[in-house]
């Protein structure tokens, strides 16, 4: 015995199949970070004036590394001419002959206790 309702079902599964990729491509990416968070307010952000910018660090137990203007760059090569000499959690340290420039992985944000909290030994 032969289903004569086997074209139909067949023909709105494609439908729902191709409307659901079409909303698909809509979602945005729920990890990616919102609208200028990496844009401060003044110079400094990448590819603007020439200037480098930090963006993440790399540590590892045998290498450090640092994500500058979007380039990876390992302990002891150069960025636009300056030597990477120093990796820490929070910021770099570039050399460029006798000029140390210390670049900050988060130059707005400034570290202090909180309110409450005793500082004294």
């Amino acid at each position: 015995m032969r289903s004569t309702v086997t074209l139909p079902v067949c023909g709105a599964c494609v439908l729902a199949f191709v409307a659901g990729a079409g909303w698909c491509q809509e979602l945005s990416d729920p990890t990616k970070p919102p609208a200028g968070f990496y844009v401060e307010a003044g110079p400094g952000r990448p590819g603007e004036n020439g200037q480098l910018v930090l963006q993440s660090v790399l540590i590892f137990p045998d290498v450090r590394s640092a994500i500058i203007s979007g380039e990876h760059v390992s302990l002891g090569e150069k960025i636009g001419g300056q030597r990477l000499v120093k990796v820490s959690e929070t910021e770099v340290v570039l050399l460029d002959g006798g000029i140390r420039r210390t670049l900050k992985l988060f130059p707005g944000v400034e570290k202090r206790p909180s309110p409450g909290t005793d500082r004294r030994p």
